[in-house]
């Protein structure tokens, strides 16, 4: 192996709306995460539908039932 190639692992810190969720090794030493497997809705159970910005009433006023019939 090549010497001083590869970037040094450092104890790493993953962290979740200020908790440390977990540590790992990483390159930097904290990470901040949006979205974790414990707040995750296909992991929670939870169902959660974001629209942002009314997406689908858009798409819906635009398009209709009209994709649905085609095929």
């Amino acid at each position: 192996m090549k010497k001083d190639l590869h970037p040094k692992a450092v104890p790493c810190k993953i962290i979740y709306q200020g908790q440390v969720v977990m540590e790992t090794l990483s390159t930097r030493p904290e990470i901040h995460v949006d979205v974790w497997s414990g707040s995750h809705p296909f992991w929670t159970g939870e169902e959660r539908f974001v629209d942002t910005e009314g997406r689908v009433e858009k798409f819906s006023k635009r398009f209709g039932d009209s994709y649905r019939q085609r095929k």
